[in-house]
């Protein structure tokens, strides 16, 4: 340590919101260099690297080929599968000397296809399972939380190539099994959610997402069965349609000054509707303006119980690849017919907006809503005889005890980080650049594929987050930058001959060492071994005149002593116990 590139720091940094990003840059395993961009450090770039090898294992084993893409692309390529202007804002951009355009790479379906295309012509050359581990770039409009949300980072993706649906799945599965064996060797908690394709684009899709309170994933899952979905992906249950027939006519009220829900259920509590209303009876419309990539805003009106917000995330996953925005002030004026608080489904419609409701909202289930004119609601409003919307959108919230879609007991809430997405994308790709090869039969057919990623520098991060404590990090074995950290704990010359010996008698026996030659305090080189988190410390200190030193797990937090005579051969043993 008196050699090694390092430099830990006793105080959090000023900007790092999350355990793992100050932890990490107190350990000095990263250092920022401006927003969402890190430098690697020896001890963090020697974890980075580990958890790159456990990849690279268990693609190899899946059959997978590695190779390695440019992160600097041209526009042409993006613009075939209009993903050029699909990733907006998030994609970084730039011009050569010539003023062509460019692209930093934020992932690589496109080049992947084109490289195949160009190389193999025959079903015979396949299946394939290509991957990569390289930098990608994505412009997040808020960098955050450290390696977790960077503008750099690094990936694993993998690509598979069939002929058929059945390879295509066989691959999709293949993958599937690799990610649960590389996230159980690092040490991992996670959970398995079904999830939204996105940009993507693609059918099936699964997220890995790492359990952890800063996650910016919420996910949801049943107890009872297991079900786990993101809240993007969980699909509304809807209730049976109620027959018409002894429905209560639709009446409009004058309801004074009641423009929101929480006003409007205090107006039909005090009204004599006959029954008490929740704002669940109420159904609220929210304005918006969509617009499809290289297109014109157009007003678009969601539907959903008043007892629920439209969530965000939902939203935008139902409505991509188009962009959106609530509407605002100016956007009520340009359009009088919507009176703002008191807007209904039949001005909606009668006016060409179009109407999407959620799921909830079926034939025969009566509402109370806005009369479109100021001051005015209507009770008793039925969908399906009074007002026919659509379609319907995964818009609203996903709730706490919310039915699971799989029948199947409540569903609960969690937060999770997200460390692996897979999907089958089928031939979204291979339609847009005509990857076509030669079947059995002679006849052209077209390739389907799977996209496979790992957030791979998110992953140290990740296992910070899951394996720290008030003193540091405490990094699992098959990550951790070594196997043991020895300490020299007093200022005895023959201590300090004897760890030198310890450390060269283990390095013999192929047990990496970090060695604290440094001629600091104990309680510094303690604070220190304790905040990089190498999971095993051997102290040699006021024990070696006794003939022992300590072994520490600082995982556990267990401590023996082991003779000095024979330590080198008894710590390599414990070590490999314990993997």
């Amino acid at each position: 340590m008196s050699e090694l590139f390092l430099r830990t720091l006793r105080d959090d940094p000023a900007d790092a919101e999350v355990p793992s990003h100050k932890l990490l840059i107190r350990a000095g395993y990263v250092r920022p260099v401006g927003p969402g961009l890190y430098s690697w450090l020896p001890l963090g770039l020697r974890v980075f690297r580990k958890i790159e090898q456990v990849i690279r294992d268990e693609m190899n084993a899946i059959g997978g080929q590695e190779i390695l893409l440019p992160a600097l692309l041209p526009r042409a390529p993006y613009e075939t599968t209009n993903r050029w202007t699909e990733y907006g804002d998030t994609l970084f951009r730039l011009k050569d000397r010539r003023g062509n355009d460019y692209l930093l790479g934020p992932t690589h379906e496109e080049i992947f296809t084109m490289t195949v295309k160009g190389e193999y012509s025959s079903y015979k050359d396949f299946p394939l399972r290509l991957y990569q581990i390289q930098t990608k770039y994505r412009d997040e409009a808020r960098p955050r939380a450290g390696i977790l949300r960077g503008r750099e980072f690094v990936m694993k993706d993998s690509y598979s190539f069939d002929v058929d649906e059945d390879g295509l799945k066989k691959a999709y599965h293949a993958h599937r099994e690799a990610y649960q064996r590389i996230f159980a060797r690092l040490g991992v908690r996670y959970v398995i959610v079904s999830a939204v394709s996105g940009a993507m684009g693609g059918s099936a899709s699964e997220e890995f997402l790492a359990e952890s309170e800063v996650g910016e994933d919420t996910f949801v899952r049943s107890l009872k069965s297991g079900y786990a979905a993101n809240v993007e992906a969980v699909i509304t249950t809807p209730p049976a349609p109620i027959p018409f027939d002894g429905l209560p006519e639709a009446v409009v009220h004058e309801t004074g000054d009641t423009p929101t829900i929480s006003t409007l259920v205090e107006w039909a509590n005090g009204a004599g509707l006959g029954r008490q209303v929740t704002a669940a009876d109420t159904l609220k419309n929210v304005l918006l303006k969509v617009r499809m990539p290289g297109g014109d805003w157009e007003l678009l009106a969601v539907g959903v119980p008043g007892d629920r917000e439209v969530d965000d995330k939902r939203l935008g996953a139902a409505l991509e690849p188009a962009e959106y925005a609530m509407i605002d002030d100016a956007d009520f004026a340009k359009y009088p017919f919507l009176k703002k608080g008191y807007i209904g489904p039949k001005g909606l419609l009668a006016n060409g907006v179009r109407y999407l409701v959620d799921p909830r909202i079926v034939d025969g289930t009566a509402w109370i809503t806005g009369a479109d004119e100021v001051g005015k609601h209507v009770v008793d409003l039925v969908a399906g005889r009074d007002f026919t919307p659509d379609g319907t959108i995964e818009a609203a919230e996903v709730r706490d005890g919310d039915p699971s879609p799989d029948g199947s007991g409540p569903l609960t809430s969690a937060r999770g980080i997200e460390i692996g997405h897979i999907f089958q994308l089928g031939q979204k790709y291979a339609d847009a650049f005509t990857a076509d090869v030669l079947g059995e039969d002679g006849k052209p057919v077209r390739l389907t594929m799977g996209s496979y990623g790992i957030g791979v520098s998110r992953m140290v991060a990740v296992i910070a987050e899951q394996q720290h404590d008030e003193l540091g990090l405490r990094w699992p074995a098959a990550v951790s930058p070594f196997d043991v950290h020895v300490v020299i704990a007093n200022k005895d010359d023959d201590a300090r001959t004897g760890a030198t010996e310890l450390v060269a008698d283990l390095d013999r026996l192929g047990v990496d060492v970090l060695f604290d030659d440094r001629k600091a305090s104990p309680g510094v080189k303690f604070k220190d071994a304790e905040l990089l988190g190498v999971p095993w410390i051997v102290v040699v200190g006021r024990g070696w005149a006794d003939g022992v030193v300590e072994l520490r797990n600082r995982i556990s937090g267990d401590k023996q002593e082991v003779p000095a005579d024979g330590a080198a051969a008894a710590i390599s043993a414990a070590i490999t116990a314990a993997r």
